[in-house]
């Protein structure tokens, strides 16, 4: 049975996509089968950062309308072999259902490493319905008060809801604006207000941002995706030592 991994945030523009987009090519590229879940009905974008959109014909409410069976809703990413999407749907009406969620996953955890489920910002329905069925919750976060507060709505939320595990990214970090705002006395003073255990530092890239844009998953020798990869690691569970 694969890892279940919900990618969250409490508000929108963390980055969180990108993140699940990196991560996902990170994983394959140490060895294992990937699928990533597009929760975020209404305004899915993996297929777009995953080079897949021209292709899409079903997503995961034609799955559960009975309109195809799971594999012809599930997408190869043409440049990251085993590595998948599964589109969400293109209205929010769509949205599935807590419970199919769980029911979904558990078939489709057989046949993959890793599941991936990339969530809608905040903590309503989509959110619910997201993490219902993981096991692991990557909570995505940008050192800023705001992103720092929507982190602890989502931590309170995962807990209530008895997800296991629960880790931390700061996603999208620049050392230099940090020090400028001066809001934060350090990294540990960020990670003490989201009140969550540290996986991972992603520094800014803007060539990995842009390269996700443009329909391939970052790889290369960027600073972004170092991190993705540090991370995949920490997720295998492999001791690899924090660093910015």
């Amino acid at each position: 049975m694969g890892k279940v991994a919900v990618i969250t945030s409490g508000k929108g523009g963390t980055g969180k996509s990108t993140l699940a987009a990196g991560l996902g090519a990170a994983l394959v590229r140490r060895g294992n089968r990937v699928l990533i879940i597009d929760c975020d009905a209404g305004m899915r974008g993996v297929d777009l950062m995953l080079g897949v959109s021209g292709k899409l014909v079903f997503d995961i409410a034609d799955i559960v309308r009975g309109n195809c069976p799971p594999e012809n809703a599930i997408y190869p990413c043409s440049t990251v072999p085993e590595l998948y999407i599964l589109p969400a749907p293109q209205n929010v009406r769509d949205e599935i259902s807590p419970y199919i969620m769980r029911q979904l996953v558990y078939v489709l955890k057989k046949y993959y490493d890793y599941i991936l489920i990339d969530c809608p910002a905040g903590i309503g329905t989509g959110f619910e319905s997201a993490a219902a069925a993981a096991g692991y919750a990557v909570v995505v976060a940008n050192a800023e008060p705001l992103s720092l507060r929507g982190c602890d709505k989502v931590r309170q939320k995962l807990v209530r809801m008895r997800v296991p595990e629960i880790r931390l990214v700061i996603n999208r970090f620049n050392e230099k604006k940090f020090r400028r705002m001066g809001i934060f006395s350090d990294l540990d003073d960020v990670i003490d207000k989201a009140g969550i255990r540290l996986l991972g530092i992603v520094p800014e890239d803007n060539a990995a941002a842009a390269e996700a844009q443009r329909g391939q998953p970052p790889e290369g020798k960027m600073k972004a995706v170092y991190a993705f990869d540090r991370i995949a690691a920490r997720l295998d569970g492999v001791e690899v030592p924090l660093e910015i």
